[in-house]
């Protein structure tokens, strides 16, 4: 039986040579020059297309291969021979040794993708689909790049790359039953760990290091863990540059910082990380000093994932929804993988669901690798929100593989009263009052306005609707749940509140979600829009709530007086520390403040951002999410390491 099998299907233009002869050319070239491989036979199986079309595609790299690993590559595809219409383009890329292709890039409108290889060398296969909308018409082609390793005789080395504040740690070999971290630690002895990676035998380990200070000196060493062994690398010097601002490249200003009471010395849980609004995305120490920041167009994060990589969500406001998109990327601001509104659009259309306009609030990685987000619709209704026909936004819960295809949806048309307005009447007008996209009215009742999603210890959905002042327990268990409502949380909901404070619930609330591992303690922003509305005094809330989910009754645990009031945006998580981090995302002057409190509700700590921050992050490192210790392991031992099963887990 040969070791490797590597499979390749194309359609074929008349006459031109095939995907499959160029791509067996390819890889026989390849190992007649060098042998990365440890086999001793490999098969190449193509499939051979059983009719062929008129349209053909290249793929074009920007760099001859091969290239050093980490080395970002751009692949443009150029398509000829199309009938007219609307031309998609999808890029998946598998390494050779890996069983299946991954999607970087889902179909849509681009014809260029930039990507590298930064877990490990090795021959990697991208491939390019192109397919006419409006006639059907479809075509694809390979292109076999090799990334090399960085390490010299078997020394790690230290890489720039794109972003000033973001390196690359190669290190060599390491045997196959141990796991390699990097340490890196500043002057003052404050010290950061990277994510452990398993070994993959023969094959170099490649870390960014992320979360240092221009300027300054860090003291760097890899560590192999192994059973009863514990092995170490050279310590090795770095000083990242200087920077100049504005950066070059980053159009957008970065905050500044007034640090309102100091966070206590020596710093724990010492970065802040800061989805804004209208700066760049950072991260900074808790005196404010840029430590990360990412490069590219969002609209805002969402959240950090276990490992350093982030989802965001951009949208182009009413313009094709082909180019409102869903990304996760890395710690050097490299895409991971991204779809688009109208990509999920046509599977929903396939699986007879409602559209979605634009995906916005939230992304995130559940344990088992699958990714949950939320994205907006909308229907005309005539005499029930209004007289006559008033168009209404709602919520649409997308639940969806490590391909970013569609696998289980939850539609908020199907299980709220559609009477019931938005408490506070929210109206949405175009690219006004933090609306999503939206297409078949000038205005819009902004009705639910869902801000979170958050997967529950027992295997439910949590999610929240702002303009519902509810938080909302919906039926998922693992993706066989049928999307009832199981329970909702606030005021006219299912529970009652033991507290003397005379309006004790939430309103207008952000990122609700429970303890890690709890089921019972559940942690929520308080915007307090609906008590403002009633009191100009009112100030926002950080609320921690014991939930009695068989008697529905919620106490408190936290009921914090924030200092101010936040109209929108926020979050609220609990600190290793065993205080609470609260982010007032815009006060006023387009100004926010991060807080941390105590359990009785002092402020321990507060910085004040020059931005609107739509969440914030109190962490360790830029590779561990609060919580994440609990909840999410590191769910990524390498997109195509050969070791990872074949499956949509993305669990060790």
């Amino acid at each position: 039986m040969p070791d490797v099998i590597i499979s390749c299907n194309s359609f074929v233009s008349p006459g031109a040579k095939s995907d499959a002869d160029f791509f067996r050319e390819e890889v026989n070239m390849f190992y007649a020059k060098k042998t990365l491989l440890t086999t001793s036979f490999l098969l190449i199986v193509c499939a051979v297309p059983q009719y062929a079309v008129s349209m053909s595609v290249t793929l074009t790299p920007s760099a001859s291969s091969p290239a050093p690993v980490g080395t970002v590559i751009t692949f443009n595809a150029a398509a000829s021979g199309a009938s007219a219409g609307t031309l998609w383009y999808r890029f998946r890329v598998r390494w050779i040794l890996s069983p299946d292709f991954l999607i970087v890039r889902d179909s849509g409108p681009l014809n260029t993708l930039d990507w590298t290889a930064s877990e490990h060398e090795g021959a990697y296969q991208i491939e390019v689909e192109v397919r006419n909308r409006d006639t059907g018409e479809l075509t694809s082609t390979t292109q076999l790049f090799e990334w090399t390793p960085r390490v010299l005789q078997g020394a790690p080395v230290i890489s720039t790359t794109s972003n000033p504040l973001v390196f690359l740690y190669s290190a060599p070999p390491c045997p196959i039953d141990g796991k390699m971290r990097v340490t890196f630690q500043s002057t003052d002895g404050s010290v950061w760990n990277t994510s452990a990676k398993p070994c993959v035998g023969g094959l170099s380990m490649n870390f960014y290091i992320a979360g240092v200070q221009a300027n300054s000196l860090y003291f760097v060493q890899h560590t192999v863990e192994r059973p009863f062994a514990l092995e170490s690398g050279p310590i090795m010097n770095l000083i990242p540059p200087k920077i100049s601002f504005p950066i070059p490249g980053n159009p957008l200003p970065i905050p500044t910082y007034t640090v309102l009471s100091p966070p206590d010395l020596p710093l724990r849980d010492g970065i802040l990380l800061q989805a804004t609004l209208v700066n760049s995305t950072v991260a900074t120490d808790l005196f404010g000093n840029l430590v990360w920041y990412y490069p590219g167009r969002i609209s805002y994060m969402t959240r950090p994932q276990p490992g350093g990589s982030f989802f965001a969500v951009f949208d182009s406001f009413g313009a094709d929804t082909a180019l409102n998109t869903l990304r996760e990327f890395d710690l050097a601001g490299n895409t991971i993988r991204e779809t688009n509104a109208a990509r999920i659009n046509e599977q929903l259309s396939a699986l007879g669901k409602r559209q979605i306009g634009a995906f916005h609030h939230e992304a995130t990685v559940m344990p088992d690798g699958r990714v949950v987000a939320l994205a907006s619709s909308e229907q005309l209704m005539t005499d029930i929100q209004g007289p006559g026909q008033v168009d209404v936004i709602g919520d649409v819960i997308l639940v969806l593989d490590r391909n970013l295809q569609v696998v289980w949806t939850w539609d908020s048309f199907e299980h709220i009263n559609w009477y019931q307005k938005a408490v506070l009447g929210e109206v949405c007008t175009q690219q006004g009052g933090g609306c999503p996209s939206y297409f078949l009215a000038k205005q819009a009742n902004d009705w639910t306005h869902g801000n979170a999603v958050q997967l529950t210890p027992d295997g439910n959905l949590l999610y929240s609707a702002r303009h519902q002042d509810w938080i909302i327990k919906i039926d998922y268990r693992g993706g066989l749940g049928k999307g009832d409502i199981i329970w909702r949380l606030g005021q006219n909901g299912d529970f009652q509140i033991n507290s003397s404070d005379p309006n004790p619930w939430f309103s207008h609330q952000h990122d609700p979600g429970f303890l890690a591992g709890d089921n019972a303690i559940l942690m929520v922003f308080d915007n307090g829009n609906t008590r403002h509305a009633i009191d100009g005094n009112a100030h926002s809330r950080g609320q921690v709530l014991q939930l009695d989910e068989k008697n529905h009754v919620a106490s408190f645990l936290l009921n914090a007086d924030l200092g101010g009031y936040s109209q929108a945006l926020g979050s609220a998580a609990k600190l290793p520390n065993g205080n609470y981090h609260f982010n007032l995302g815009i006060l006023g002057g387009n100004s926010a403040q991060s807080v941390e409190v105590d359990p009785s509700g002092n402020i321990v700590y507060a910085i004040q951002v020059s931005s609107p921050d739509y969440r914030t992050f109190r962490m360790r490192d830029l590779y561990t999410p609060p919580d994440s210790q609990s909840q999410n392991k590191s769910r990524r031992r390498g997109r195509f390491a050969a070791s990872e099963p074949d499956t949509e887990d993305g669990e060790d």
